[in-house]
């Protein structure tokens, strides 16, 4: 059988993942048939590269994603693209509820890089307040 899993490459605590395609026999970072894709949770907001095409393709043919993949392809949106497709949706569809999601995903980023901002600032105000007090 086929997974969808990640290989661990990268230095020594700081881990970066390929995405690939390879037969669930295999160890983890063992051999592979194909790289789909590549995942850096080093950054803040994570860096994920897909292939949507040999993504669509693996899932087709019956390849398992692990969790963590299923995770990774659903902040992606490919389990919404794949699903709609096996609903028989048409094209124009598709490509409306992708946009969406895309829409969507970019605007929850923003609110939670503002709550990360209000959160700093009321940390330095905070900050500031004590020492006031202790000047005092």
């Amino acid at each position: 059988m086929v997974k969808l899993r990640l290989k661990r490459v990268g230095k020594k605590n700081k881990p970066v993942y390929k995405i690939v395609a390879a037969d669930a026999r295999s160890p983890r970072d063992g051999r592979f048939i194909e790289e789909v894709g590549y995942y850096d949770p080093n950054f803040d907001p994570m860096k994920i590269s897909l292939k949507k095409t040999k993504v669509m393709y693996w899932l087709k043919n019956g390849a398992q994603p692990t969790d963590t993949v299923r995770q990774l392809f659903q902040k992606e949106g490919v389990l919404l693209h794949m699903n709609l497709l096996r609903r028989g949706k048409s094209q124009e569809e598709i490509d409306a509820r992708l946009a969406q999601f895309e829409a969507d995903k970019t605007a929850k980023q923003e609110r939670a890089r503002a709550k990360k901002a209000r959160l700093k600032e009321r940390q330095k105000a905070k900050k500031a307040q004590t020492e006031e007090k202790k000047e005092e």
